[in-house]
């Protein structure tokens, strides 16, 4: 079983940490082509398709190898190198086009090229199915001897085939692995359906502000509206946005709960006992760290509410409704240009060392990125890491504004994370796992606001950085386990053999609403229709991992500030350590057990420590 492991699903944008749309067009390469040079991959179209029909001819030279992988060591040796090399090719063939696609969403014939990669990818994975399944047939003993009898299979192959032999009870036939392979477009149907009832089947409502402005609230209309300056226009974007989902609570709910089937489905074949447990299986993720953040993150609510009545105050409002949380508690009109943010990022980062620093003072000026919006550009913001042999590329759609210094400061961090990665592991243990992606990045993130308190000159000043730290704790960790516990909670039921529908969904995801945002927050029932905006539902059990990864994060940078060189080497020891062995014995290694409260309890004493400084600000 060939898995597509991060490095493949950030080649196919899976993982992109979506920045907020920039207001406009921002200065300095706004309208004018793309600023990174993909060159270095492919000098031109006909070499990338050269390789890319290279790598299609390839691989039927894959059978020579079926029914021989128990052979001998130096067979197991030389088919998975095959294997290897092959999935660093197509790799690299998936990064440039889906780059080149990003350049400009609207041009058909970079689509076009993109599904061709895409369908080798399909015919990779198809190809090599059987290898899992063959592996586990030679038993554990065979597969040991082999690995300490050959240097490669030693180096490079260890750790994947000591996986494989772990998941043997989970792994099935070559022809029952090539039919759930083949049943992976029908599985992720509902995801399909959700988002195209999301992009063009609504029909959204349109409102007009006090400003006299109409807007029109899809998804684009509420995100640059729902903090607006009127509280009034907050209210009534919520309202009709959310109203208008609830419109569509049928057929979400269909989705959804075929969506949650599916888990099942997929579970049962595989021998698993839940779908919890199916999808950690993967990076071997105990279920105790799932539920240990649940738990930990709601003993912590009572920060989380003491946050939003500083809101309430800090925004002069007599009481708070869930329409109050997206406006900022201060303003900082203080423009950065990209000379500035990389500055700045340069100087955060310096508690990381110098090597860090070389490194990054390298990268960031060469044409590695993409950095500003343009019409026809992809929104958000990734790091692509899929040519291995040159180097991550970053696209950005960054504002002047601190969000984009933030924004470049994250995603410069996840590209260091790679190249720290890549340089002590060899390809096939450098691709570190989702569950250890955002660490890196939101570290940065607040090494940053460390550094931007440091030399703030002002209490405003402060407290638009401190907002900012605050805003990041209730996104990325309470807000995100919310949607864990979401998740959980419908898989239970459906597990439970209760039935489930877009009525159900609302009244479980409006009841963690209440729990999360306390007994003071105003919710409209509307609200509870926000489980169906929620893309990342349809990759399940994922947004987990944000929350987790905030929380070592946060335990990680508070050792590295108040401590020394052992500190930022025991961090960094993380990040190049790659995909080298499970996620959980990475940190544990680095003295952080995810399992236990330690992580989480560390983030909610930083949350009340940031309350703690704002409100001192504010006395």
């Amino acid at each position: 079983m060939t898995e597509l492991t991060r490095r493949d699903a950030l080649a196919a944008g899976a993982l992109a940490t979506l920045a907020m749309s920039a207001p406009g067009w921002a200065q300095g390469n706004a309208q004018g082509a793309a600023a990174w040079d993909l060159t270095e991959i492919y000098p031109d179209e006909a070499a990338w398709d050269a390789a890319r029909k290279g790598a299609l001819a390839a691989l039927p030279a894959i059978a020579r190898y079926k029914g021989r992988l128990g052979e001998s060591a130096q067979v197991l040796a030389e088919a998975l190198t095959l294997q290897s090399d092959l999935g660093k090719t197509i790799g690299r063939v998936y990064t440039y086009v889906s780059l080149k696609g990003d350049e400009d969403v609207r041009v058909a014939a970079w689509q076009e090229k993109q599904a061709q990669a895409i369908d080798l990818y399909t015919a990779f994975g198809e190809a090599t199915a059987w290898f899992a399944p063959e592996i586990i047939a030679a038993g554990k003993p065979k597969i040991d001897g082999f690995v300490a009898a050959n240097p490669a299979l030693k180096t490079r192959f260890d750790f994947y085939l000591a996986n494989i032999v772990r998941q043997a009870e989970h792994t099935l036939s070559p022809e029952g692995e090539a039919l759930l392979a083949s049943a992976g477009a029908p599985l992720q149907a509902p995801g399909d359906i959700s988002g195209q009832l999301r992009s063009s089947d609504i029909p959204w409502p349109t409102i007009k502000l006090s400003t006299g402005k109409e807007v029109r609230l899809d998804s684009q209309g509420y995100t640059l509206n729902r903090d607006a300056p009127n509280r009034a226009d907050r209210k009534a974007v919520f309202d009709a946005f959310w109203t208008a989902h609830g419109k569509f609570q049928n057929s979400f709910g269909a989705t959804y709960n075929a969506k949650v089937k599916g888990d099942i489905f997929y579970a049962k074949a595989r021998k698993y006992p839940t779908s919890l447990a199916a999808a950690l299986s993967g990076n071997n993720v105990p279920e105790a760290v799932y539920r240990t953040l649940v738990s930990e993150t709601n003993k912590g609510l009572p920060q989380l509410h003491r946050y939003f009545d500083l809101r309430r105050r800090m925004l002069k409002l007599p009481d708070l409704g869930y329409w109050d949380i997206y406006p900022p508690l201060v303003s900082l009109d203080r423009p950065f240009s990209l000379d500035q943010m990389r500055t700045l990022t340069l100087e955060a980062v310096k508690p990381l060392g110098p090597d860090y620093q070389a490194r990054i003072a390298r990268a960031t000026a060469a044409k590695w990125m993409d950095p500003w919006p343009r019409e026809g550009k992809r929104p958000g913001a990734y790091m692509n890491p899929g040519a291995y042999e040159v180097h991550p590329y970053l696209l950005l759609n960054l504002s002047e504004k601190y969000d984009g210094l933030s924004t470049y400061a994250h995603e410069w961090g996840h590209a260091l994370h790679s190249l720290l990665a890549n340089a002590a592991q060899p390809f096939e243990k450098a691709d570190y796992p989702i569950f250890l992606a955002e660490i890196a990045s939101t570290l940065n993130e607040q090494l940053l606001v460390a550094q931007m308190l440091k030399n703030a000159k002002t209490k405003e000043e402060k407290l638009f950085y401190l907002g900012q730290q605050m805003e990041n704790f209730r996104g990325t960790f309470f807000r995100q386990t919310m949607f864990a516990e979401f998740e959980l909670k419908a898989h239970d039921l459906a597990e439970a053999g209760e039935g489930l529908s877009g009525s159900k969904f609302t009244s479980v995801y409006f009841d963690l609403l209440k729990r999360y945002h306390g007994p003071n927050m105003k919710l409209e029932a509307s609200y509870g229709n926000e489980w169906a905006f929620i893309p990342h539902f349809y990759n399940s059990f994922y947004v987990y991992q944000y929350a987790t990864c905030i929380a070592a994060a946060t335990w990680f940078a508070q050792a590295i500030l108040k401590g020394g060189p052992k500190e930022r080497d025991n961090y960094l020891s993380v990040l190049k350590a790659g995909g080298s062995d499970y996620p959980v014995d990475i940190l544990k290694r680095a003295g952080l057990d995810m399992a236990t409260p330690a992580p989480y309890q560390a983030l909610v004493a930083s949350f009340r420590d940031t309350l703690d400084q704002a409100e001192a600000l504010l006395a």
